[in-house]
């Protein structure tokens, strides 16, 4: 075996092994950081302004929901799609949730965020129950809601839910 050869067979694998080292990444570089709120008094406002509104819609007062509901509301859901209309929105949650549906939050799922001279990003996880199928399982699905805020109130301007 020539010089040039013995030299290749122990420099290849050893440039492998290293190329392999340098790309490899330590265990935290793809870890996501735990949630701690920016603003503790923010993140206490928006949990407590998600329970008022959650706890209209488990009771039905759609008067209380639309209080709640931006005039241009924008109401996005993975599976039915796009809805602007205030009124449709309440209309949809009179004959298809009031009495049928109850929401409950996933427990410390709650993420809050600022949105500077706006509002808030309200990220969770939440569960609907069918109260007609009490014993039918309920999987926990994510909601991002856009809060603004003005004088002082809160209004939701935007709802994304996926399931």
């Amino acid at each position: 075996m020539s010089t040039t050869k013995f030299l290749l067979s122990m420099a290849l694998p050893l440039l492998f092994l290293l190329s392999c080292k340098a790309t490899k990444t330590d265990g935290n570089s793809h870890t996501i950081p735990k949630y701690s709120p920016i603003d503790a008094a923010l993140h206490q406002s928006i949990a407590a302004m998600d329970a008022t509104f959650f706890e209209a819609y488990n009771q039905c007062d759609l008067e209380k929901q639309a209080s709640i509901y931006s005039d241009t509301i924008e109401f996005y859901d993975d599976k039915g799609g796009l809805m602007t209309s205030k009124q449709g929105i309440i209309d949809g949650t009179k004959k298809n949730i009031c009495g049928k549906v109850t929401r409950t939050l996933v427990e410390g799922s709650i993420e809050v965020y600022p949105i500077k001279d706006y509002g808030a990003v309200e990220i969770g996880y939440h569960k609907f129950y069918n109260n007609q199928e009490p014993d039918a399982p309920s999987i926990p699905s994510k909601f991002i809601i856009i809060w603004q805020h003005s004088k002082d109130s809160w209004k939701i301007t935007k709802v994304i839910s996926l399931h």
